[in-house]
């Protein structure tokens, strides 16, 4: 029993000690999080690859070519749009606040008696411009946060450089890393531990691959949509709906009063009030019908308050680190609290029901 109790603690240290490590390294730990994670995401695509009796390097070239297309379309095609459609937001914003003012406040104050207080229009807008102006947009901004002294760009440099270079080999070992693992759990937790992160593997397949898949689907769904009606904001409200949507509407709801209000805004008519409610429409049949069947199936993914509470606590503890391990910690912790709620529900001290028990109960 002493010797039992002994072992617990010492894993127990060892986690502690493994979360501090975590904490203490949090500042050098983004480069190789991040690779981690794409490593994880990608090492199917490589894995089938192989398959294709192509050798295990020259699948993680052709999964590299892939990603490096995917960023250069995301830098070339979608932050220009992006930032066109900010500025456009911004200029237009007091059309906006006023059709807010002159159309839901009167709504609101007959039907509830309240009042919502907005402030200026002009004065918003023109501070917002004022912002966005000086940083010269989504890259000026984000040049100018980097180039504050000598040592940030070269440490911005260095981590840059330093994820491809990781990714590259934690894409190559992927599997060896994982066999070598395992070699070191002890064979008396071996078919446990296999258990627990089998399960573990599964919620964040459902989620990081599955779920991230719905997403960037929606998203896309949504863009379009409100392009081809003519929405000016497609691009924002469309993306924007998307990756929120990994919580079960908000996406839709969000995407869909953004929507609507672009264009009554922009149209002044209900024919496109109807085409945006036919778009997010479309959108969410296509989500429960094909796209969560067949990206995410009957996999259980976290829960939607999970997801953001993981998100939001490992951000405040680690920061950006915190916020990339927060869904995994989360995921392993969700099936540790599974395994651990089944064994007591299976030992001794959560105890069974007699038998006289069992059947006074049928007779009621």
């Amino acid at each position: 029993m002493q010797a039992k109790l002994m072992r617990q603690f010492y894993i127990l240290a060892l986690f502690i000690v493994a979360g501090y490590l975590v904490y203490l390294l949090s500042p050098i730990l983004a480069p190789f999080a991040i690779a981690a994670l794409f490593a994880y995401l990608f090492d199917p695509l490589v894995d089938k690859l192989e398959t294709w009796k192509l050798s295990r390097t020259l699948s993680v070239v052709v999964v590299f070519l892939l990603i490096s297309m995917l960023m250069i379309t995301v830098a070339l095609i979608i932050i220009p749009a992006l930032e066109r459609q900010i500025s456009y937001l911004i200029k237009n914003l007091p059309v906006y606040i006023n059709w807010l003012k002159d159309n839901i406040n009167p709504w609101l104050q007959s039907q509830f008696g309240i009042e919502i207080d907005l402030f200026d229009s002009a004065q918003i807008s023109q501070l917002l411009k004022e912002h966005w102006e000086s940083a010269g947009g989504v890259a000026q901004t984000v040049i100018s946060s980097v180039t504050k002294s000598g040592l940030v760009i070269l440490n911005w440099v260095m981590n840059l450089l330093l994820i491809p270079v990781v990714l590259f080999y934690l894409l190559r070992d992927w599997d060896i890393i994982t066999e070598r693992v395992g070699e070191l759990i002890p064979r008396r937790y071996y078919q446990t531990v296999y258990k627990i992160s089998h399960d573990s593997n599964s919620v964040l397949s459902a989620f990081l691959r599955g779920q991230l898949s719905v997403m960037l689907a929606l998203g896309i769904i949504y863009t379009v949509g409100l392009w081809f009606i003519g929405i000016e904001l497609s691009l924002l409200i469309g993306m924007g709906a998307g990756l929120v949507s990994f919580v079960p509407y908000l996406g839709a709801i969000t995407g869909l009063i953004g929507g609507v209000i672009a264009a009554l805004v922009q149209f002044g008519d209900l024919i496109h009030v109807a085409y945006v409610l036919i778009v997010f429409g479309v959108g969410q049949l296509l989500e429960g019908m094909v796209l969560t069947p067949w990206l995410v199936g009957d996999k259980i993914g976290l829960h939607p308050v999970a997801v953001i509470f993981a998100v939001l606590a490992g951000g405040q503890l680690f920061g950006f680190v915190g916020v990339l391990l927060g869904l995994p910690l989360a995921a392993v912790v969700m099936v540790l609290l599974r395994h651990a709620h089944q064994k007591y529900v299976n030992s001794d001290l959560y105890g069974q029901p007699s038998t006289a028990q069992q059947t006074s109960g049928t007779d009621d």
